[in-house]
């Protein structure tokens, strides 16, 4: 009984990990689009709103990251499914 709440315990903090890991990696990409983004787009600081070459700039920057990390995350799940092929045609 103890090793199996040991494994579950251990397989949870491992979740949290995880959990915790994809957050940070999350803000960290997110924080960084947005500074690429204010730093591409922002240049009137005369005014507290944006001009409307601003929004348009910012909203294609964005929609561009977001597409890029889309395909990003398309690549690494194509590749993983290819080296798992790779790994189950060597293990037979």
């Amino acid at each position: 009984m103890f090793n199996n709440y040991g494994a579950s315990y251990q397989e949870q903090r491992m979740q949290q990990l995880m959990e915790q890991k994809q957050m940070k990696d999350f803000m960290r990409m997110f924080s960084n689009l947005v500074g690429r983004c204010f730093d591409d787009c922002v240049d009137d600081f005369t005014s507290n709103k944006l001009n409307e070459r601003e929004i348009s700039c910012a909203n294609r920057c964005t929609l561009k990251n977001m597409k890029f990390n889309e395909r990003v995350g398309q690549r690494f799940a194509e590749e993983s499914a290819k080296m798992m092929e790779d790994q189950a045609k060597m293990a037979r």
